[in-house]
């Protein structure tokens, strides 16, 4: 389960060493972790980290299949776990170490920076593929963080984008050695700290109002 540790002034959220799928319970634990955050003072930072082969791999499709009359519910909790993101009051960064798929490569856009291992792992959005439709929420999202070109590729053709690609299209902005990924990503956190507070929630809540707004809509999620 993900857990939050502090170094300095720079929170971390590790999301486990597994797959890290977003499970009911781990989006609480997720959701409780970003509260802590969000209630603590003074100049402050995210990173988010796993260990393992993957960073995550998106909905526990396992959870939804087996509990389809919970589909939208569930639904509307990963929106709001990408719009809280989205608009955090603080500087964010994305430590992606492993394989980094699917809802789990929307939660990573939904943070401010991302720091990709150099030598393996992909960045991908599979759903063409795997044949599950983006939510109006998700497209936004993913259209509100990316270039036009780049989002394009990236919904249509399920491109698995590994840090040589992923780095000069713009879908992450630092790639690194395996083991300089999470220092990488605390130091461009740690960089940031001061900016913590609501000047900042209100630049991010102004900037990316299209996409909370599709993100937070309860009424049709799923379009």
């Amino acid at each position: 389960m993900p857990s939050l540790d502090r170094q300095d002034n720079v929170f971390v959220l590790d999301l486990g060493d597994g797959e890290n799928r977003f499970h009911p319970d781990w989006l609480t634990a997720v959701g409780a972790a970003l509260d802590e955050v969000e209630k603590a003072e003074g100049p402050r930072a995210l990173v988010t980290a796993a260990s393992g082969k993957f960073y995550s791999n998106g909905l526990d499709l396992d959870w939804l299949f087996a509990h389809a009359d919970r589909h939208q519910d569930y639904v509307v909790s990963v929106h709001e776990l990408f719009a809280r993101m989205l608009s955090l009051p603080v500087v964010t960064v994305a430590a992606l170490q492993g394989h980094t798929f699917a809802a789990g490569a929307m939660f990573s856009l939904a943070q401010d920076f991302r720091v990709m291992r150099a030598d393996r792992g992909y960045w991908c959005l599979p759903e063409a593929d795997i044949n599950i439709p983006f939510t109006p929420g998700m497209s936004a999202l993913i259209q509100s963080r990316l270039a036009p070109g780049t989002a394009h590729e990236a919904m249509v053709t399920a491109r698995r984008s590994g840090a040589p690609d992923a780095a000069p299209a713009g879908i992450v902005d630092r790639a690194v050695t395996e083991d300089a990924v999470r220092t990488t990503a605390v130091e461009l956190a740690q960089a940031q700290v001061n900016k913590a507070g609501d000047t900042l929630g209100t630049i991010k809540a102004r900037m990316y109002a299209p996409a909370l707004a599709a993100l937070r809509d309860t009424t049709a999620p799923l379009g």
